[in-house]
């Protein structure tokens, strides 16, 4: 279940009714964060309906378990929205959220996706659904190569972590969100089309 606020403040925020955006969130990258934050004043910007998805991973050494866990709250959330066009956006540990984009046909953001797990690359191979992909190269879960070749507009930063922050250079940080706010917004006029 999703709650209605997270300290006081409301997580959906509405638009058009008729296109809702659910925003998933990493293990420990809340809704607030900047790469989330900036995808939700996006797409409120671009007249979406966002519903933001606050969730605790279950703690643990066994990541299979924290995958079908971050899957079944995604496929929640997507199931709760009934509006004719659903948009997926997540980040990291949500991005595994992918086959349910696959399988839906829903268009997404993933920020940071997990490219090295068989399963979010296998869903990004058949997903025919409009996607963009933004990772960096010092981020380990991020493969440039891969990203490349599953045929999705992407945004490659160079030198930006997981967080997609640059280690040591908050200004070369700030950058490279503000890259990301324009990949993003981009995209989300793009399916305007």
């Amino acid at each position: 279940m999703v709650p209605e606020t997270v300290f006081g403040v409301p997580t959906r925020h509405e638009g058009d009714p008729e296109r809702v955006a659910v925003l998933l969130p990493g293990g420990a990258y809340v809704p607030a964060r900047p790469l989330l934050h900036f995808a939700r004043v996006v797409l409120v910007q671009h007249g979406w309906t966002v519903q933001e998805v606050w969730w605790e991973p279950p703690a643990g050494d066994v990541f299979a378990e924290r995958e079908a866990w971050a899957v079944e709250r995604a496929r929640e959330a997507v199931a709760a929205e009934s509006a004719a066009q659903v948009l997926l956006v997540g980040k990291s540990l949500g991005t595994l959220a992918a086959p349910i984009a696959a399988e839906r046909g829903l268009p997404a953001i993933w920020l940071t996706p997990l490219v090295t797990f068989d399963s979010v690359v296998g869903a990004l191979r058949r997903s025919e659904a409009p996607t963009l992909l933004v990772g960096g190269t010092a981020d380990k879960s991020w493969d440039g190569e891969v990203a490349r070749g599953l045929g999705h507009p992407y945004l490659e930063v160079p030198d930006a972590n997981h967080g997609m922050e640059i280690f040591g250079d908050p200004v070369a940080s700030a950058r490279a969100l503000t890259d990301v706010t324009e990949a993003m917004h981009r995209f989300v006029a793009g399916l305007r089309a």
